[in-house]
């Protein structure tokens, strides 16, 4: 069945949804996203990643193009529309469109869109067997903060470690793991303290990744945000990736090497089911 799509305040079918040829989004990936994970029909962190496309935004000197609780009427009319119970929204904000170049308008107005991918991110089948990892050098630029689509270097980065064996990507910079192609990455010393790269131009300012951390802090496990070397991460206890789409993923393996014991870890499987148990009691309904 065909979804319904928002397209600059019109709901369509999804064969019927177009921006313009012209959109800056498509010609200069000049565009913003962000993903909301939905589960049984509410809105996950809601709040943090409405803030932080809000920052997004005003990095890139882009208009809202429309309120808070505009956006958030839209997110529970694309859930009822498309009777998702599960899965995910994606948000998109482009510049606008307008003939080819390099220099732009004031006066464009914004290209918004919406639309949802149905997913049971309640049983990811993945979180049993964890993920494989390989590490490639960092080759995006050098403002990562901001959640742009410019998602290539991701994108080509993830197929050639696959075509490898390995399941995502982690980039390295100046000796350094940075986070992974569509996530944060996170390893646990063989003492139980959390070690997580600590927030910078260098990487995204995850809201799974700041939910993890608060949650972390409460249920007694100790935290420290700091950079740390491939070296490091092999020789870790645990190790995972943080994410709207798959919460907390155990990753086993770094370049073929095991982690741990080679199977997803105690506290990397507490974390996701405090992250699943806080998510419910939190999440935001119609």
């Amino acid at each position: 069945m065909s979804r319904t799509v928002y397209v600059n305040g019109e709901w369509v079918a999804e064969e019927n949804a177009k921006v313009s040829v012209f959109d800056r989004g498509y010609l200069f990936a000049d565009a913003i996203y962000e993903v909301t994970a939905v589960a049984n029909g509410r809105l996950i962190d809601f709040t943090g990643h409405a803030a932080r496309l809000a920052r997004s935004l005003e990095a890139l000197g882009i208009k809202p193009p429309v309120t808070n609780d505009v956006l958030k009427t839209l997110h529970f009319e694309i859930i009822r529309r498309n009777e998702l119970t599960n899965g995910l929204i994606y948000l998109q904000i482009s510049r606008g469109a307008e003939d080819r170049d390099f220099l732009y308008s004031a006066s464009l107005e914004p290209t918004i869109v919406m639309f949802t991918q149905a997913r049971n991110v309640l049983a990811n089948p993945r979180w049993e067997t964890g993920i494989s990892v390989a590490t490639v050098p960092e080759g995006r630029w050098s403002n990562r903060q901001i959640k742009t689509v410019q998602l290539l270097y991701s994108s080509m980065a993830k197929m050639e470690v696959q075509r490898k064996g390995a399941d995502d990507a982690l980039f390295v910079e100046d000796g350094f793991i940075t986070e992974g192609t569509s996530n944060n990455f996170h390893i646990v010393t063989s003492d139980g303290k959390l070690i997580t790269r600590a927030l910078s131009n260098a990487l995204l300012h995850g809201i799974t990744r700041s939910s993890i951390l608060d949650i972390a802090e409460k249920n007694g496990i100790p935290t420290e945000q700091r950079s740390f070397t491939p070296d490091e991460a092999k020789s870790a206890a645990e190790a995972f990736i943080t994410s709207a789409g798959v919460f907390v993923m155990p990753v086993i393996a770094i370049d073929g090497q095991k982690i741990g014991d080679g199977k997803p870890g105690p506290i990397s499987q507490k974390l996701r089911s405090l992250y699943i148990q806080h998510s419910i009691d939190t999440s935001e309904g119609p």
